[in-house]
């Protein structure tokens, strides 16, 4: 929670004073200006523009700056959400960006993909009078790329090397803090670039690779070092980290494996995971024409699931040409997991939901190559475990629609390569990692675990804050220890 002596800092009490709290709920929520549906349905280009200075100016000036912020509370990493806006009010961005710095290693990251309406806005004491709260997201994407040069804290070495399987949010969440701390950290990343599934994973248009380079810049200054093509437990594995003199290591090797539903024709030519699909666009290139590692585009395209993984597939679909992209979930629109933008976004583009129809078998060509897809109607019945509503079959009502590609995007399996080589961990039957629910670390004392390998497929925001709590509770495990044995 927010020290509260910098709360009563002169600068803080005088900006309070300077405009009514009834002026500030009375300012309109400000709009992220975005490119237009029919420009940005062809081009890779990010979408939200970002905010200029007198939007961020006029939005900051919204936040109460309250006694008892609800909404530090709502973010997964503990930012302090009004000082960093109040600065921003003040005309200190380099500031602004130092707090949220302070506590989370990828600001511009979490600014565009976090779920703030879920979290920290969800928090916000202008929903209690009825406004829309404050936009915290967009502040924080202004302030971290707004900042100009990062300042790098100068920190004392503490001679212990610390070793972090998967550069995703997670591991450079961890990296960052303990770099913070003086730790001696080495990122072993098992592809050829860095940053994990915000690069694989979140086309350009929504993340831009340039954004996740300049937040892994950042960490390069801090002293973080990075070893790509390297896959630990398998490159190198635990016992030879050991032998390097890492005394410390954290797994956050995520949950890259996909689901499939196990049904007739998922074996045909054209049918594919979300994983493969973005992965060979976003880190390969398949979307130009002298890539290596091609990808169907697609005419009519399905894509199966309602996440923010589905909208990313779909939303590529549409820009790869495809002339009729789908949604296909088997809820309806209210129970899909994606975010509200996401699915306005698609919306706006061109992309056809339909909601309560669930693919039950895809049929082929002569060549092998999927043409159809048989769809079970489907309505909502009683909640399930998850809260919402559980779809029911209706007998009879199937529908058949021709398609050249399916992409399914249904969620996904840690990789058992770390839990399978590390020998000791206790694994769940989802294949997660078992950790200590308040310290992250597992049974092998030395290795500590968050992310998707532990969660389950989880949001960025919430891998970075197992990233954070995991960095506590080792400097914790380590402190007291000498430094030189």
């Amino acid at each position: 929670m927010e020290d509260i002596n910098k709360r009563n800092e002169p600068w803080r009490e005088a900006l309070r004073r300077s405009i009514k709290a009834k002026e500030r709920v009375s300012i309109r929520r400000v709009k992220m200006p975005e490119i237009d549906a029919v420009s940005r349905s062809r081009s890779y280009g990010e979408v939200n523009c970002g905010l200029s200075a007198e939007q961020a100016f006029e939005e900051s000036k919204r936040c109460l700056d309250c006694v008892d912020p609800q909404c530090i509370a709502g973010c997964p990493v503990g930012i302090d959400i009004p000082r960093f806006i109040k600065n921003i009010e003040r005309g200190d961005i380099a500031e602004a960006a130092r707090t949220l710095k302070e506590t989370s290693a990828l600001p511009a990251v979490c600014g565009r993909v976090c779920p703030q309406e879920k979290q920290c806005e969800s928090k916000c004491i202008h929903l209690k009078m009825k406004k829309e709260a404050v936009a915290i997201g967009y502040l924080e994407r202004f302030a971290a790329d707004n900042a100009g040069d990062d300042i790098v804290e100068v920190v004392t070495p503490l001679n212990i090397a610390v070793a972090v399987a998967g550069s995703g949010p997670a591991g450079l969440s961890f990296a960052g803090d303990m770099a913070r701390r003086g730790y001696d950290v080495t990122v072993f990343e098992a592809l050829h670039e860095i940053g994990g599934v915000l690069k694989y994973g979140i086309p350009e248009f929504r993340l831009p690779n340039a954004t996740v380079d300049r937040e892994i810049a950042s960490l390069c200054k801090a002293g973080v070092k990075f070893v790509t093509n390297c896959i630990v437990g398998r490159t190198v594995s635990r016992e030879e980290l050991q032998e390097q003199g890492f005394r410390g290591i954290f797994i956050a090797t995520g949950a890259g494996l996909p689901n499939f539903m196990d049904i007739d024709g998922e074996n045909l030519s054209g049918v594919m995971s979300a994983n493969e699909y973005l992965t060979r666009i976003n880190l390969m290139g398949a979307n130009r024409n002298d890539t290596d590692t091609p990808v169907i585009y697609g005419k009519n395209v399905a894509v199966i699931g309602g996440g923010n993984t589905a909208m990313d597939a779909v939303r590529t679909a549409l820009r790869l040409g495809a002339e009729k992209a789908m949604i296909i979930y088997r809820r309806s629109e209210e129970e899909m997991p994606a975010r509200i933008e996401e699915i306005h976004h698609a919306k706006e583009e061109g992309v056809i939901f339909m909601n309560l129809y669930n693919p039950i078998r895809y049929g082929g060509n002569e060549r092998g190559m999927v043409k159809s897809v048989t769809l079970q109607k489907m309505r909502l019945g009683e909640p399930d475990a998850s809260g919402r509503r559980r779809p029911v079959e209706i007998p009879g009502e199937t529908e058949t629609i021709a398609i050249d590609l399916a992409i399914v995007a249904i969620g996904v399996s840690p990789n058992p390569l770390v839990p399978n080589t590390f020998k000791g961990l206790s694994v769940s039957n989802r294949g997660t990692i078992i950790v200590n629910a308040d310290t992250l670390q597992t049974d092998l004392r030395d290795v500590f675990a968050g992310g998707d390998i532990v969660r389950g497929g989880a949001t960025v925001i919430l891998a970075m804050g197992d990233g954070r709590k995991a960095a506590a509770a080792m400097h914790k495990h380590f402190h007291g220890q000498s430094t030189t044995e």
